[in-house]
């Protein structure tokens, strides 16, 4: 089982326990966030420290500015003196990473849609639509074509023997086995053929198949449809398809989830330099901390108008951004009154040091 199938089937069980996949999506983040919770608990106190080392650090760099190697190495000195990562902020990012990748290789993949179908959350049509996909509907009798899309055999096949009838039989190399017959044009039947090389049965079961029910796939637009091929006399497993043409069309339902991606990025970042904004800060390092709060939202929404990504993993992020919008104002409420109790322990100690000079 490779990593798509495994996200797939993982989704299908979380699923099947919380009532859908838009709330197994959602849960699935709260597992995440919660499961990088003393990650981002530890990520907000360095942050904390570097508000109270801020003085110092920056009197490291106007010492050596002149002398750029030399303020490196006493930067890391000081660093390693505080035990401060300047990269620790940065994990929590490179974690998340490959749970992205995997459940945008998932909700992307025709596999989903075959597995899941059409799946509704609240406003949302279908949680593997994304921008300006094409609407395919599957299983209809009918394959939804243009002229430059690619169409790939499903993993397994129904074959039909004249004395039986075998269920899931592999099909090897289903990207590349499928072919066109003459010249595809949208709205008119389409000629499919594969070799009986494709199904992976023994020899003397192949020279008996019939006909073969198979899962076919238009994977621009992920719509699937279960054809029934027939032997021919070239021993050739064949099928004639009728097409509808395909047409592109916005989806205001991923609009609205990429605007709300955006908003709640926007809102995460300045609570998180509200909360490291000191007095003591480098007026350019707070320009430029104040520049990518605001443009980094606006760079990542262009990408997503750009890069097609399914409503599924938007639903993931924006969750993803509201939690940590929610963790940040805990966690620091949580490090602001450690530092309270932790001041007040300091000032009983030097009051009874005090009294006792006295």
């Amino acid at each position: 089982m490779d990593f798509i199938t495994w996200t797939i089937w993982f989704l299908s069980k979380l699923a099947s326990f919380v009532g859908g996949y838009g709330i197994a999506i959602i849960v699935l983040t709260i597992i995440v966030r919660l499961a990088m919770w003393n990650l981002n608990v530890e990520q907000q106190r360095s942050m904390k420290m570097m508000q109270t080392l801020q003085p110092k650090l920056k009197a490291i760099q106007d010492r050596y500015k002149n002398n750029p190697q030399v303020m490196q190495q006493k930067l890391m000195e000081f660093y390693k003196q505080h035990k401060f990562n300047p990269m620790g902020g940065c994990l929590p990012l490179l974690i998340q990473m490959p749970i992205f990748i995997l459940l945008y290789s998932a909700l992307i993949s025709p596999q989903f849609i075959q597995v899941a179908g059409n799946q509704h959350f609240l406003f949302v049509d279908s949680l593997a639509t994304t921008l300006r996909a094409t609407a395919g509907i599957s299983n209809d009798g009918k394959m939804g074509a243009d002229a430059n899309d690619k169409f790939i055999l499903g993993n397994t096949a129904t074959v039909y023997l004249p004395d039986k009838t075998s269920n899931n039989v592999k099909i090897t190399d289903p990207t590349q086995a499928l072919e066109i017959q003459g010249e595809l044009v949208p709205g008119e039947d389409v000629v499919f053929t594969f070799s009986l090389d494709h199904i992976k049965m023994k020899f003397s079961e192949l020279e008996k198949v019939e006909k073969a029910e198979v899962t076919v796939t238009n994977s621009n637009i992920r719509e699937n449809e279960t054809i029934t091929f027939t032997r021919n006399d070239e021993g050739l497993m064949t099928a004639t398809v009728p097409t509808v043409p395909v047409n592109r069309a916005w989806h205001w339902d991923v609009i609205i989830l990429i605007v709300l991606f955006a908003v709640t990025m926007f809102i995460s970042q300045k609570i998180m330099m509200a909360m490291t904004k000191t007095d003591s800060q480098d007026p350019t390092q707070a320009a430029i901390q104040k520049s990518m709060g605001t443009f980094m939202p606006l760079m990542i929404l262009a990408t997503f108008i750009i890069i097609p990504i399914p409503a599924g993993v938007l639903l993931y992020l924006i969750t993803s951004n509201v939690i940590q919008i929610a963790q940040t104002i805990m966690i620091n409420k949580q490090i602001d009154d450690e530092m309270a109790k932790k001041k007040e322990d300091v000032d009983d100690l030097e009051l009874k040091n005090a009294k006792k000079l006295n």
